[in-house]
């Protein structure tokens, strides 16, 4: 049975529209001492292949409130996908989503191609993408809890990055009208049509599924969504409608909670595979970006919704 499907019963959690008395807790622990900068997010490191135990209790402080960190590592543009592999083990994340564009490592470069399969998709381009979450189409057993980015080469024009915390959007969106939660949490609310590969037949089913789901096991928030116009499918009821306009204007709005800035060579995101979308930029003859993208079928350790 799927875990969108299913009522939450085995853990309380601040996510149960049913408990208002400990999402009112939940709300007044997360809005305390919020960092209100992306300055506030950068930990400073010397090497991310060998964290100290100092340097790991601040990355994971930064997580367990905001669902996100950025590093700053001592390593500029050495290549060396063990980089972004050891932060991930660092958090005990291993499960890496080897989609069908990775490379061996289970890791995905981010860069311009100009040919083979790469080239028909976005993130292989230099043009903007808009607000998401990562693998908002995939299956519901192969949800993306856990993103990381390094960055071996930025940009030297754009390619910076737009970030809020789900679950600062999902306290925005239950402190507008409850009913918007009740109506994402559809299980029909979003779907992915088919796509559709280049010899004609169906490499990728349809996927429909909620935008919020909660893990009946640990109550943690789960966010599946995308601002883009095509290829996806609303829900068509007036409730639904109302609650993506709210949405999309909290994520355009001029918010303390949406962090903006471009990592820099040996710079990384390490998150809970948070909102975020990225400007349009261009390369030059020197200096082409290149990103390193690890996506994780489970969360950062020990960053679990925690209210007594």
């Amino acid at each position: 049975m799927s875990l969108i499907n299913r009522k939450i019963t085995p853990v309380n959690t601040p996510f149960d529209l049913d408990n208002d008395d400990l999402y009112h807790r939940w709300r007044d622990a997360k809005l305390m001492d919020y960092p209100e900068s992306l300055g506030d997010l950068v930990v400073e490191l010397n090497d991310p292949r060998k964290l100290s135990v100092p340097e790991h209790q601040k990355l994971l402080s930064l997580c367990q409130k905001t669902n996100m960190v950025i590093y700053a590592g001592k390593t500029k543009d050495d290549p060396d996908p063990e980089i972004p592999l050891s932060m991930g083990r660092a958090f005990k994340l291993i499960d890496l989503d080897h989609n069908w564009l990775a490379d061996e490592t289970g890791l995905t470069s981010l860069k311009v191609v100009d040919d083979g399969s790469r080239q028909n998709y976005i993130p292989y381009s230099n043009r903007a993408i808009n607000w998401h979450t990562d693998g908002y189409y995939n299956t519901v057993d192969r949800q993306i809890h856990g993103l990381n980015l390094h960055c071996v080469m930025p940009a030297p024009e754009g390619g910076e990055n737009r970030l809020m915390d789900h679950e600062i959007i999902y306290l925005q969106l239950r402190e507008e009208n409850p009913g918007f939660i009740r109506a994402l949490m559809a299980d029909d609310a979003m779907t992915i049509p088919p796509r559709i590969g280049q010899d004609g037949v169906i490499a990728r089913k349809e996927e429909a599924g909620p935008v919020f789901s909660v893990d009946p096991m640990t109550g943690d928030l789960h966010m599946r969504y995308t601002i883009r116009k095509h290829n996806v499918l609303w829900k068509n009821d007036p409730l639904t409608m109302e609650a993506l306009k709210c949405l999309e204007q909290y994520l355009e709005a001029d918010s303390k909670y949406s962090y903006q800035g471009k990592l820099e060579s040996g710079m990384g995101l390490v998150s809970n595979n948070v909102l975020h979308d990225r400007s349009a930029f261009e390369d030059s003859e020197s200096q082409k970006r290149l990103i390193y993208r690890a996506r994780y079928y489970a969360r950062l350790a020990d960053t679990s919704v925690n209210i007594a």
